[in-house]
């Protein structure tokens, strides 16, 4: 959240050490100018009562404009029962600017389970940043599990203190759904204009529409419908083409979990976080004394089709950029691989654009495939067989993080192929050659990228940072994110290459490359 011209991050955060620990969650805090330096502040959140003796678990901030436009905290706190329930911290002082010291409410638990509303003790977390209604009442959603169905439960207040639970929730998964609990769950609205202009979490009105976000826990992937919020019955229902909870898309198609946003009113833009997590194995990350990290901070909204969201990272990461390479207009022939010299390609921001020709040449689609990206990107058909690509147009894209004898790389790429008398974009992550250390997961991620190559270039931005590689696709229709862990393309023994593995020609009309300065980060 922002807060007198601060931004404030709060995350999850275990003092006691690198790995997952239960009853030693703590709320950490973290403020910024400018969402890339960030200076640590004392831990806003412990475990010191009964309803929160085994941690102090995720939650949102809400501001609340009276009086004088107050945040608070409501967060999900596991008592000596195991059970989870939903608590509330506000500030001790709100003249502090930095919130350094958070009070818990008296009233606490607000939220908990009991015979009455039959909440599952064990599947009730994540209460939501909350938004007023017309009827001037405050609404929170909380992420629940009943049998098969993941569900976000709708509670209202009139004080923000006092919480009812709603007759039925926002939304639910319907029945025999394979996605399990809903965790994380965000609400808000977006502009249908394809505008980058973001709405403050209670606006509603004309030319609007929402956006449901749940974080799945089964397949950990945060998966979003877009439809509309009726206020009248406080329901939401998703657009044509959202009902099937089955092949919702994501934010992300690589390691991005647990994902929040916040209205960013001093620069009216919505900001997405989200968390990634490890490909190392738990004992390398209790040698390296860390695991998990925030992904870069990006700007979200909703595209001019009304059926997707874009993603972008914030234009202040730009600010970390130096000594830029550039490359216009080359013809990238069947085979070739071309370094990127002049970059620390341990730490790069680099921008490509491709154009194709020679279309009609597409492999078409086999009907036996499975029309699963990350599969089809694996070479994998998910039922034990493999998947032949022919090396037509594509794959191309590029080389990150690459040893000098290819003995390791990361390789991010389109693959271009003919289904139904349309072309489908396939981008790839494949993290399979990442690392010589065969026991980090090295999984291959994949998406379909919504662009037509006959009207459209192919563009790719990758944002490299040592151990991280996150990819955007079609400027921010299709987004990967990934976790690698070389042995040999460390730091200035890593190099950068484009290629082109396919037959035929591909050209780049567009290559820019930076070098990235090391944020300041106390």
């Amino acid at each position: 959240m922002r807060y007198k011209g601060l931004y404030h991050l709060f995350y999850q955060h275990n003092p006691k050490g690198a790995t997952w620990s239960n009853n030693s969650l703590v709320w950490g805090h973290s403020i910024s100018k400018d969402l890339v330096n960030w200076f640590s502040l004392p831990h806003a959140l412990t475990p010191t009562k009964p309803y929160d003796t085994n941690g102090c678990w995720s939650g949102s901030a809400t501001i609340v404009p009276h009086p004088r436009g107050k945040p608070v905290i409501l967060y999900t706190g596991i008592d000596h029962k195991f059970h989870q329930t939903q608590n509330m911290a506000v500030p001790k002082n709100v003249s502090d600017p930095l919130l350094r010291e958070w009070v818990k409410s008296t009233k606490n638990p607000i939220m908990a389970p009991s015979l009455g509303n039959k909440i599952n003790t064990t599947s009730f977390r994540d209460p939501s940043t909350a938004w007023l209604g017309h009827d001037n009442w405050w609404r929170v959603i909380v992420g629940a599990q009943e049998g098969d169905k993941g569900m976000a439960l709708l509670f209202l207040s009139k004080d923000f203190v006092n919480w009812v639970k709603a007759k039925h929730p926002l939304f639910h998964s319907g029945k025999r759904s394979t996605m399990g609990m809903w965790e994380c769950p965000d609400f808000f609205p977006v502009l249908t204009n394809g505008s980058f202009v973001g709405l403050d979490t209670s606006f509603g009105g004309p030319h609007v529409r929402h956006v449901l976000k749940v974080s799945a826990l089964v397949g950990s992937r945060d998966c979003y419908l877009i439809g509309t919020y009726d206020t009248t019955k406080d329901s939401f229902v998703p657009d044509k083409g959202f009902e099937g909870s089955e092949s919702l898309p994501r934010y992300d198609y690589g390691k991005f979990y647990a994902s929040k946003t916040f209205y960013d009113g001093a620069r009216k833009r919505r900001v997405l976080w989200g968390w990634i997590n490890e490909s190392s194995v738990q004992e390398d990350d209790v040698q390296k004394g860390w695991a998990g990290i925030q992904a870069i901070p990006r700007t979200l909204w909703l595209d001019k089709s009304g059926k997707q969201l874009i993603q972008w990272p914030i234009e202040e990461i730009e600010k970390l950029r130096t000594k830029p390479v550039n490359l216009h207009s080359r013809i990238l022939k069947g085979g070739t691989l071309l370094e990127v010299s002049g970059v620390t390609a341990a730490q790069a921001d680099v921008e490509i654009s491709f154009q194709v020709n020679n279309l009609e040449k597409a492999q078409a689609l086999d009907p036996s495939w499975k029309l699963d990206p990350q599969l089809l990107c694996s070479g994998e058909n998910g039922n034990g067989t493999k998947v032949i690509i022919k090396r037509r147009l594509g794959p191309f894209g590029l080389l990150v993080l690459a040893s000098k004898g290819m003995q390791e790389y990361t390789s991010v790429f389109f693959t271009i192929l003919k289904a139904d008398k349309k072309h489908l974009v396939l981008m790839c992550s494949d993290q399979s050659r990442s690392s010589l250390n065969l026991k980090n997961d090295l999984t291959t991620y994949g998406a379909f990228l919504d662009v037509d190559p006959l009207h459209e270039n192919l563009s790719l931005r990758s944002l490299i940072d040592h151990s991280v590689v996150e990819s955007f696709g079609g400027k921010g229709k299709a987004n990967i994110a990934a976790r690698v862990y070389p042995t040999l393309a460390i730091n200035d023994e890593a190099h950068l290459h484009v290629f082109n593995n396919g037959t035929f020609d591909v050209k780049i009309t567009k290559l820019r490359a930076w070098s990235m300065k090391k944020p300041k980060i106390n």
